[in-house]
Order: C-alpha cells, then structure tokens, then sequence
C-alpha cells in the first residue's frame, strides 16, 4: 500500500477525510482541505487514463492558481471561501468580475466539476446502469451547460470507453467492492454538503456566473 500511496495513487478515503475535514461549525469552507480533496479528486480522475484529461488538467490549473493565492502575500485572507469572497468583493463586484485569476473564478470552475463527479459516484455508488451512462448523465446534468459543443462532444464519446463499474470501485483503492461502495455512501453527502454551502454563498453574492 506505500507504494501505492508514494506513486500519488488515489484513495477514496482521503477525499472523504478532506471533504471531512473542509466544514467548520460555523459551516465556512476551509480552502486548505478543499484543495486537498481536489488533489485527490484529480488523482482520480488521472488514474482513468486520458478519458478525463479534459477535465482533470483544467482542475490542476485551477488548484495551482487557488495554491499560489492561499500561499501568497494575501494568505490569510483565504483561509476559507468566506474569507476569500468577503477579501475579493472588497475591490467592488467590477473589480472581480474583470479578473480572470480570482480565487472566486477560479473556485467556480472547480465548483462546477465538484458537481459533476458528486452525482457520478452517487451513480457509481447506487450502479443501476453503465458507467458510461451514469457518466454521461452526471455531465449534462452539470458541466455540459459550460463546455462549448466540441468539448461535449468530444466528452460523450470518450465516456463510452469508461471500464466497468468493478474497475471504477477497485480504483477507490480501499479493499473489496462492499467498502469501496460503503465509503462512497460515506463520501458523498460530505462532498454534497461542500457543494452546497459554497453554491449558496455564491448565490448570495451573485457569483454563479463569473466569466
């Protein structure tokens, strides 16, 4: 198993230890956990071969960037998504909204993924159909709406070369497929409560549709 973890292999324990980890009692997201549920998340994603590259690589960017703000000059001003929106809202909705490299742009598009691969393990999980279906249906009812035809396109007909639904639950990496569906149970409605605190903070502050 240390090899497995020493060559970044994906764990699904982790990302639920992270997304555990990510909701204070005040219900602030930390961006510290955050970030690390999405590295795993990506880990993920990347162990799939390059079926989700198109995905997986834009998240890498936007992780980097969010790193280079939590690490920088400005570090404490985000510590959570709170914290993040109050400090990027203070230059003025116009300020923000002509930034392409805001942590608020920036958490949006991770944002959106989130959702997309929050309803495509509650599909794994529940598997009562194809993975590339359950795939699929988790993309349109989420990312689709932002990728341009091409991309989506392009996406539809790599799903259908997804591996089986056995394959997916051996890469969870966490024993047989019992626990593997069990952590998953586990997972999602942390992963879902992430989600929805942040799409609501968002909501609030008219951020849903940042360039």
């Amino acid at each position: 198993a240390m090899a497995a973890a020493a060559a970044g292999a994906f764990s699904l324990r982790e990302v639920l230890e992270a997304f555990q980890r990510c909701v204070t009692e005040q219900r602030e997201v930390l961006l510290e956990p955050y970030l690390s549920g999405w590295r795993g998340l990506i880990r993920f994603l990347q162990s799939l071969g390059t079926v989700f590259s198109f995905i997986s690589k834009d998240a890498v960017a936007k992780v980097s960037l969010l790193e280079g703000h939590c690490g920088g000059r400005q570090g404490q001003q985000y510590v959570s998504l709170q914290s993040m929106v109050r400090h990027e809202l203070a230059a003025g909705p116009a300020a923000l909204r002509a930034r392409s490299d805001s942590g608020c742009r920036t958490v949006l598009r991770l944002h959106r993924a989130l959702r997309w691969l929050q309803l495509f393990l509650e599909g794994l999980r529940s598997g009562d159909s194809r993975t590339s279906v359950v795939c699929t249906d988790a993309y349109n009812a989420s990312l689709a709406a932002y990728h341009p035809w091409v991309v989506r396109k392009a996406a539809t007909v790599a799903f259908c070369a997804l591996p089986s639904r056995d394959a997916f639950l051996e890469i969870m990496n966490v024993g047989p497929r019992e626990e593997a569906v069990a952590m998953l149970g586990e997972a999602i409605p942390y992963i879902g409560d992430v989600y929805s605190i942040t799409q609501e903070l968002f909501a609030q502050h008219k951020l849903l549709d940042l360039p």
